[in-house]
């Protein structure tokens, strides 16, 4: 079941660069609602709000509730621009979601008990993970915040697919519907490459220098 989070925006009615610069001098951040039934509708929202939200994952791949006076519409973050040095947010763009429609979006994916496997003991074992997000299509009610894959039983040469991934009820991969070649690898296990220790060249450089010596000795 999909986790809401509320944030509270102001109806933004200046537009314009002049306009958005002067909301983020003001600590504020311009943003955008579009989608649905309704126009697009110019918003506002705290920085210092969006910015502790920003470093939650479900601030990317949940429902939210975007609250105007107590009017909530339910979207999901679009698009987000940071500003290319500063920690500062810039703009964003929502989406508005129907309860009945099916929507598209990206799902951050959590690795369970990989130290714990056997793969993970094993030193000259390397776990990589290939995906780190799969794209999913549900109903808005159906949205995981994540997806958990437990790697307690990995070993070395294991491959988890994205067909063996375990979806949650009325969640689906539609990246697997386009055929086998789509079936991509998430994690692999393999034996770490050992590399070849260098050779040292320090005993041919000393062995030439009694030679040189002896040369200048003679002259």
């Amino acid at each position: 079941m999909a986790t809401t989070h509320e944030i509270k925006v102001q109806r933004r009615e200046d537009e314009g660069k002049g306009a958005s610069r002067r909301l983020r001098l003001a600590g504020n951040v311009p943003a955008v609602v579009y989608g649905g039934d309704l126009k697009p509708v110019s918003i506002e929202l705290s920085h210092n709000d969006v910015w502790l939200a920003s470093q939650h994952e479900w601030f990317y791949a949940s429902i939210l509730d975007l609250s105007l006076n107590g009017d909530v519409q339910k979207v999901l973050l679009r698009d987000m621009q940071r500003h290319p040095f500063k920690q500062q947010i810039m703009h964003l763009d929502f989406q508005r979601v129907n309860a009945n429609e099916t929507i598209r979006t990206a799902v951050p994916l959590h690795f369970l008990n990989e130290d714990t496997s056997p793969a993970g003991k094993a030193a000259d074992v390397v776990i990589t993970h290939e995906l780190n997000e799969v794209t999913v299509t549900c109903l808005p009610g159906d949205l995981p915040e994540f997806i958990e894959i437990d790697l307690r039983a990995m070993v070395v040469g294991d491959i988890v697919h994205l067909s063996q991934v375990k979806l949650p009820k009325g969640v689906e991969i539609p990246e697997l519907s386009l055929g086998a070649d789509h079936d991509v690898a998430v994690v692999v296990a393999k034996h770490g490459r050992v590399e070849a220790e260098p050779e040292d060249e320090t005993d041919e450089a000393s062995a030439d220098v009694p030679a040189t010596k002896a040369a200048k000795d003679d002259e």
